[in-house]
């Protein structure tokens, strides 16, 4: 059976790539609108990049249960093998929010790597457990939960009643619940909610579960060029549900992880796994196959050690953040600041010149995600 897909390395490459390009800007003040998160309601292209993460992971999540068993794992170990890769991926995430000050009274307990853990906790069982009837009916009960919750939770306040179904920010049910369970440890620029909460948790699972189906039917022993349209087909439908959720329930949005975003974003991860399957794997003409091969190595360097890149990349940006370094009159600056400095005064706009500078991190990781892949160190968590 083939485990090693081309595309989805490729695919994994280009997420990642684009999450280090949306996270390391130049100047958080000056960004073109598609590399910011929507402020609130809406979406962007960064918006697409973490459910994009989580779909790949489910993808690769069944690929790698559906072997284990065929090499006579069982479900007891490969359960157990799942929590584990969970718990190491928290606490790696626990660790980039410790560092530099390592004050756990401040600590963010949520987090990127954290969602991605908690996300693994509730999928790994019901990959490893359940058939694709099943599996369907566990993301439509885990949405079904999370929007009960949502709109039907009384949220209460230092004034009282707020009353049920409020989506603004610190207001909403899934922030009460943080702020219960989590109070003192949440994101430090909102304090009252944290974009990677507890409750947001249920959907965000609900788009690995999709990439897990995905690949269920990505397996299925019937033609490649059938199964790229059936794909295709598929995530047309999740972008009309999404928008029909969007008007009909709660509106496309990141920071809450509504039902209808982890619809419409799973509808946007299908296409473009489905496009990059189609140009890798299943195109008919073998010598433009190979061109766009050859032209996708980069990313595919880049998908093949994807989460230690982001790690490496987050140490990166807090020693670029945190380590100072003098100018010609003796006053402090960031290396970030320093290194920025001459590509702010060119003659760019400020945007541009922002972007430059997240274009030579990518470059810089890159350099590093290649030497790796020369070296043949794969690190597998």
């Amino acid at each position: 059976m083939q485990t090693r897909i081309l595309s989805l390395d490729v695919f994994r490459g280009f997420t990642i790539a684009s999450m280090l390009l949306v996270n390391n800007p130049g100047d958080w003040s000056h960004l073109y609108a598609p590399l910011a998160h929507a402020s609130w309601s809406g979406w962007t292209f960064t918006d697409c990049v973490f459910p994009f993460f989580l779909f790949i992971g489910g993808i690769s999540m069944h690929i790698s249960v559906t072997q284990r068993m065929i090499e006579g794992s069982q479900p007891g170990a490969l359960l157990l093998q799942s929590q584990k890769r969970a718990a190491i991926i928290f606490l790696l995430g626990l660790m980039l929010n410790l560092i530099p000050d390592f004050n756990f009274t401040t600590l963010r307990i949520p987090g990127v790597l954290q969602r991605i853990a908690l996300c693994t906790v509730i999928a790994g069982p019901i990959v490893i457990l359940c058939n694709w009837r099943q599996m369907l009916g566990w993301i439509l009960a885990l949405l079904s939960v999370y929007s009960l919750i949502m709109l039907r939770w009384p949220v209460l306040d230092a004034n009282g009643l707020l009353g049920s179904g409020i989506l603004e920010p610190g207001r909403d049910a899934g922030s009460a619940i943080d702020r219960i369970l989590l109070g003192g440890h949440l994101w430090r620029h909102s304090v009252t909610w944290d974009p990677e909460g507890l409750l947001s948790t249920l959907p965000a699972a609900c788009n690995m579960l999709a990439g897990a189906l995905a690949a269920r039917f990505l397996m299925h022993p019937r033609a490649s060029s059938d199964k790229t349209v059936w794909l295709l087909l598929s995530g047309l439908a999740c972008l009309f549900v999404g928008n029909l959720l969007d008007h009909l329930l709660m509106p496309i949005n990141k920071s809450l992880w509504t039902p209808s975003y982890a619809v419409f974003m799973t509808g946007w991860a299908l296409l473009t796994f489905t496009t990059f399957y189609w140009l890798l794997d299943v195109m008919p003409v073998s010598a433009l196959r190979q061109t766009l091969r050859c032209a996708a190595r980069p990313l595919q360097v880049y998908g093949v050690n994807a989460l230690f890149i982001f790690v490496l990349s987050g140490l990166l940006s807090k020693m670029l953040t945190h380590v100072s370094v003098p100018d010609q009159t003796g006053k402090l600056h960031s290396l970030h600041d320093w290194i920025y400095a001459p590509l702010a005064r060119l003659p760019v706009s400020p945007e541009s010149a922002s972007l430059l500078f997240a274009l030579l991190f990518l470059l810089v990781m890159l350099g590093i995600a290649w030497g790796m892949w020369k070296k043949r160190w794969f690190v597998k968590v």
